[in-house]
């Protein structure tokens, strides 16, 4: 395959993590309603053509049968279908790692892909890109394009767009404040021999630490991304994923820091068969049920843990006065900001084939209504600036502001480098976890990876 122009590895964040910042201290809209209503005008009227839409995205059920994103899709794709009469929607909710590992690149290569699906963005949409899978966006979009800003960065290669976010913010460790209550921890983690610190006392306690879903491989990997994040200056991380070259020592200190890490042994029993969301064993399933102390995810795992509620009010409550939120701790050494995050979001992209109406569709999705309702729905963090004065709850507020104080922001790095030189990185690191890996195999594996491209 020819080498293709990679996303920039750090993310254009300054302007729209300031309004998101500003949001924190806003009073919700007074106006909100549950129903977004539509900025985009409906060109299809009783008398144009039949358009059929298919969309695959991951907003599936929990173990409770709570479907909040899944219903508030739903509502978006009713809500847009309503004003344009000519226009059907159907829908396939799939489940995250069987739409973007299987179901998505299946489709893709047998040509009979869906008109709409999601697109994490970075080095995957590129390969997808120039594979000429996907719709050119830029046209159809501009004005969106322009007024999301830096977010959208992740879904455009060499200069086009070709997906859309619908939320991006940092990561960092879910927690348990009651379990660190128990095992007399009372000040969060800003660095890692205060975590390792923190993970002892829990032990001590008879608690899981930390729980991680490493049969995905993936959350298992953004250990391994955070301790490269703090060890390789932000030249070095720009310059070598670009150039897919990875001599850099600061590659080696990253699975070097990981070992000593995985050293201390701070992660739940039978992690490596553990998945991440599925069922209440998974690493999600275990902090939302008390099981476990902390996990390190993003955002989003806000309205998972609520899955795995009663679905009631009440419930979800209980769980969100039981739940918090902080920072990846900093390390000791490297040459990385302290203050550096791991990001990233996720967002949708048509079909090379798509209608034209796909498009249209994708910018409703971005719109500010549609935007501020999807965070008054999941909690989720939204890209349309105006829509950040939905942001009220309390542990989202500290995600904008880590999201707004962190020097940089840096995309996963699966997602960055692109399934071939992304998927070996996270076989290498998944195999340090399972203890027949070391630091030098996992750099090995990427490299080998970047020669066959």
């Amino acid at each position: 395959m020819t080498h293709f122009r990679r996303v920039g590895a750090m993310v254009a964040f300054a302007s729209s993590a300031a309004l998101l910042l500003a949001a924190c201290s806003s009073d919700p809209d007074p106006e909100g309603s549950d129903t977004p209503e539509s900025t985009s005008s409906a060109t299809g009227g009783d008398d144009a053509a039949p358009v059929t839409l298919t969309w695959w995205h991951n907003g599936v059920a929990g173990d409770t049968g709570e479907n909040t994103l899944g219903d508030y899709w739903d509502k978006v794709a009713a809500d847009f279908t309503a004003e344009h009469p000519n226009v059907t929607i159907e829908i396939e909710q799939i489940q995250n790692e069987d739409l973007q590992r299987t179901r998505i690149p299946t489709a893709l290569q047998s040509g009979d892909a869906p008109d709409i699906f999601q697109q994490w963005g970075g080095g995957e949409l590129a390969a997808q890109a120039e594979a000429g899978y996907l719709m050119d966006l830029s046209e159809p979009l501009a004005d969106d394009v322009e007024r999301l800003g830096g977010a959208i960065a992740p879904w455009q290669a060499d200069g086009v767009t070709y997906g859309v976010p619908f939320q991006f913010a940092v990561e960092g460790i879910w927690y348990r404040p009651s379990l660190f209550e128990q095992a007399g921890i009372t000040d969060e983690p800003t660095t890692m021999d205060e975590l390792n610190d923190a993970v002892q006392k829990l032990k001590d306690a008879g608690i899981a630490p930390i729980a991680v879903g490493a049969a995905d491989k993936w959350p298992a990997a953004h250990w391994w991304y955070n301790f490269a994040l703090r060890s390789c200056s932000q030249d070095t991380m720009n310059t070598d994923t670009a150039a897919l070259d990875f001599s850099d020592p600061c590659w080696i200190d990253a699975g070097t820091q990981l070992e000593e890490f995985l050293g201390t042994e701070p992660f739940q029993d039978q992690f490596m068969s553990t998945v991440a969301q599925t069922g209440a064993t998974s690493s999600a399933g275990l902090v939302a049920n008390g099981n476990a102390a902390m996990e390190l995810m993003g955002q989003w795992n806000y309205f998972v843990y609520e899955g795995f509620t009663d679905g009631t009010e009440e419930g979800i409550q209980a769980l969100h006065d039981d739940l918090d939120w902080f920072p990846m701790p900093a390390t000791a050494s490297g040459e990385g900001a302290p203050s550096a995050s791991m990001g990233g979001g996720d967002g949708f992209s048509c079909y090379k084939d798509a209608p034209a109406e796909c498009a249209e569709f994708l910018s409703y999705l971005v719109s500010d209504d549609v935007q501020r309702g999807y965070v008054e729905a999941v909690g989720g963090m939204p890209v349309a600036p105006s829509a950040t004065d939905a942001i009220t709850d309390p542990v989202l507020q500290e995600i904008a502001q880590a999201s707004s104080e962190a020097e940089y922001v840096q995309l996963w790095l699966d997602t960055l480098l692109g399934p071939n030189v992304g998927g070996a990185l996270n076989d290498g690191i998944t195999a340090q976890f399972a203890g027949t890996g070391d630091a030098q195999n996992t750099v090995d594996l990427m490299t080998a990876a970047a020669a066959t491209q």
